[in-house]
């Protein structure tokens, strides 16, 4: 069985997200999102919120798929989280150059502490390049229309959460 990880903070989850899990669902028979706990992040949802958010979001893609979708919070170097779920492939999506200049540099460092674990990379459907969940949060916090970025539910906690 090859297994993928996606690790991200999902704070919250984006349709970018979303499309680059739907998608890694065709390369992997099991897909493990990774959450990470980032405390110097500074989130906006506690863990346990968003994990509730992902698995919420991905019920359906691993209905359709038939693809195993777990997920998993983690809070250790993301070689060892690929140790501790058992993935040999890292998924990563890229929004734009910036973001692969920081992404090469984590492949290099990965393929130090373990060269059998692979790194994809999935660029980011066009319509949804310019997604960024602190970006999403500031619109949101500043009470702009996020309904573009997310899905219903996801607008809602963001709702709640901002204010009115």
């Amino acid at each position: 069985m090859r297994t993928g990880l996606y690790p991200g903070t999902f704070d919250p989850i984006t349709l970018g997200h979303i499309d680059i899990i739907r998608r890694s669902c065709a390369l992997v028979d099991r897909l493990v999102i990774g959450v990470a706990i980032n405390r110097d992040k500074g989130p906006m949802f506690s863990l346990e919120e968003r994990v509730a958010m992902v698995q919420a979001e991905v019920a359906g893609l691993a209905e359709q798929s038939g693809t195993i979708i777990d997920v998993h919070p983690f809070e250790n170097l993301l070689i060892d989280c690929a140790h501790d779920v058992g993935a040999t492939i890292l998924l990563r999506g890229l929004r734009a150059v910036a973001d692969f200049e920081y992404e090469y540099q984590m492949v290099g460092m990965n393929r130090q502490m373990d060269a059998s674990i692979e790194t994809v990379f999935l660029m980011a459907d066009v319509k949804y390049q310019p997604i960024a969940s602190k970006l999403v949060k500031e619109i949101a916090r500043l009470g702009g229309d996020v309904s573009k970025f997310v899905t219903p539910p996801v607008l809602a906690a963001l709702r709640d959460r901002s204010g009115p």
